[in-house]
Parts: C-alpha cells; sequence; structure tokens
C-alpha cells in the first residue's frame, strides 16, 4: 500500500507541467505551440529566454528530488529509486498536460540529487562541460546519463545505476529525433556558452 501511495504521488508531482505554467503565467504562452512543442527546459530557453528557462528547469530537477525524498519524510518502507522513476514517467507523460511532457533530462536529474548529491554534482559538470564544446543540449544530455551510469558503476551504487541506466534509456528514447536531426546537421545548437 505504501509503495501504492508513493508512486502516485511521484507520478502526480512528475507531471506538474512547470515550461506550461510559467509559459502561460508569465508570459501568455502556450509553450506547446512554440520551438519544438516540449514542455521541458530546453524549449524553454529557446522560446521564453534564460529567465524562463531557468526557472523550468530547476522546477523539474526539484520535482524529480521531491518525489525521491518524500517517502523518507513519512519514513516509509520503500525503495526511494523506485519511486523517484515514477516521477520521471509523470514528467515524460503528466496527466495534467495531454500526457504530452518533457525529455525527462532536468527530472533524472533531481532523483539522482535526492539520493546521491555527489554523482549529481559530477553529472552537472559534465553535462555543461560537454554543452560548452558541443553546443548539443540534447547530445549533453543523452551522453551525460551514460556518463552517470559509468560514474554509479564505479562507485559502488548499484541500486542506482540501474535506475541510471532505467533513466538513459528514456532520455535517449525521448531524443530519437534529436539523434536524426544531429546525423542530419539540422539540430539547434545553442547561442549562449
Amino acid at each position: 500500500m505504501e509503495y501504492f501511495i508513493f508512486i502516485i504521488l511521484a507520478y502526480l508531482i512528475g507531471a506538474i507541467p512547470s515550461g506550461l505554467i510559467v509559459g502561460k503565467l508569465g508570459y501568455g504562452i502556450d509553450i506547446r505551440e512554440h520551438g519544438s512543442g516540449n514542455l521541458g527546459g530546453t524549449n524553454t530557453f529557446r522560446v521564453l529566454g534564460l529567465k524562463a528557462g531557468l526557472i523550468v528547469t530547476s522546477a523539474d530537477i526539484l520535482k524529480g528530488t521531491l518525489a525521491t525524498v518524500l517517502p523518507l519524510l513519512f519514513s516509509a518502507d520503500v525503495i526511494t529509486l523506485v519511486i523517484g522513476i515514477f516521477a520521471v514517467i509523470g514528467h515524460m507523460y503528466p496527466v495534467f498536460a495531454g500526457f504530452k511532457g518533457g525529455k525527462a533530462v532536468a527530472t533524472s536529474g533531481g532523483v539522482i540529487l535526492g539520493i546521491n548529491p555527489i554523482v549529481f554534482a559530477i553529472i552537472l559538470g559534465t553535462f555543461f562541460l560537454l554543452l560548452y564544446f558541443t553546443k548539443y543540449v540534447s547530445l549533453s544530455s543523452m551522453v551525460t546519463g551514460i556518463v552517470s551510469f559509468i560514474v554509479t558503476l564505479l562507485l559502488g551504487e548499484y541500486g542506482l545505476s540501474i535506475v541510471t541506466a532505467i533513466m538513459t534509456i528514456f532520455v535517449i528514447y525521448r531524443h530519437r529525433t534529436n539523434i536524426k536531426r544531429i546525423m542530419n546537421k539540422t539540430e539547434p545548437k545553442i547561442t549562449w556558452m
């Protein structure tokens, strides 16, 4: 019963459409009708600018963290990693936004932050390093997922390794159109770094 309750809560937390909320309340814009149509931080940066992008990305990270640590606050006898995965699913397929959400990068990072802040710091640094050299958010996100899996293995965080592997598969699957654009050299590059 505890698993059921926290899985539902995690999904609902993950399903909060930060990009949609910030776009509509702050700018009077439905972000799904602009840019890539995605609800995540990258499209928010592209469509609404730096401030909105930072707010949405931070909110999406916190969704994953909150869902992961919530069972600990109630001393629930559940595996928090399992609960965190459902926040990621909620972010990708949000009930509050027609089941069309983001690509799970920030929320996956939030889950890792809730479990192991050191790993989160390593992957955050990796992401920005890759972004600096490649200028591709999508490519940096996918490679960072792979790096996070390797890092957790090296640190002996085997439970987290399994979860990062699952989340990396989610991230790569959600970026399949980006992969085609990268191969065709039509994927947009960032200009602010």
